[in-house]
């Protein structure tokens, strides 16, 4: 009787473990190839195509908030906007997956940046650089450093001070609203952190020049047909967005010295 039993308990069981097995090898076999993929060169530079990819539109994003400092209205519609954007949940999760794509986009870069001096650790007897490829493509390190130090320039001065500091209060129809304005205002006086700005965004502009096509060119988009228009894209969106951008602290700079 209970050799019929545990053979029962075997059978009906035994089935059960097996697939359980079968299951945490498959999920360990998944883990292994991801691990394998995101610490191969291809992984690391899909990562950095799509968080590159992320972070162009971001700044889309960024941008289209920021040019309603050039409005006449004292300062109105940016406060406003700034509200909502700290209030609104799906805006919160957003910003810490664009921190978190900004860390992966620069950890990832530095690994690259290693790996390929590692892979060609003799430089070449005749180095034509120049004629390979341009400047921006053989400086993306030094270019994102560049902004990497303006990013957290840029934290300290707004986010951090909005986030952590004694912000100012102004009230538009009876509601109060936290004076973002009048910080960004503050800044922008300084005529030495307008030139650093304006000096980033030629940063930015060079490592847009380069990295907005080579991201697509990563992602496998890369055709005789619509390859042009993606690079014609790409060097008007590295010359047009961060014109703009250095176009706010400049105007307002001029605009509160009058």
């Amino acid at each position: 009787m209970k050799i019929l039993f545990a053979r029962g308990f075997e059978r009906k069981f035994g089935e059960q473990v097996q697939y359980l097995n079968q299951t945490i090898l498959t999920n360990k076999a998944h883990m292994s190839w991801v691990t394998k993929t995101l610490n191969s060169t291809l992984g690391r530079k899909l990562l950095m195509a799509l968080t590159g990819l992320f972070l162009i539109l971001f700044l889309v994003v960024h941008l289209a908030g920021n040019l309603q400092l050039l409005l006449p209205d004292g300062g109105e519609a940016f406060n406003k906007y700034a509200a909502t954007m700290a209030s609104n949940p799906f805006i919160k999760v957003v910003s810490i997956g664009n921190f978190a794509f900004i860390l992966i986009h620069v950890i990832y870069s530095i690994i690259l940046s290693r790996h390929n001096k590692k892979s060609r650790p003799v430089e070449y007897a005749v180095s034509k650089a120049s004629t390979n490829s341009v400047w921006a493509s053989r400086n993306m390190g030094i270019l994102g450093t560049v902004i990497l130090i303006f990013l957290l320039v840029h934290l300290k001065g707004f986010y951090y001070e909005v986030k952590f500091g004694s912000t100012p209060m102004v009230s538009y129809e009876g509601v109060e609203f936290k004076d973002v304005y009048a910080i960004v205002a503050t800044a922008y006086s300084n005529i030495l952190y307008v030139a650093f700005y304006v000096i980033c965004m030629g940063f930015l502009s060079f490592h847009l020049s380069h990295g907005f096509a080579s991201a697509f060119q990563t992602l496998g988009l890369n055709h005789k047909k619509y390859t042009p228009a993606i690079q014609f894209v790409g060097r008007l969106f590295s010359i047009v967005v961060p014109a703009l951008f250095a176009l706010i602290p400049v105007y307002m700079y001029f605009t509160i010295q009058s």
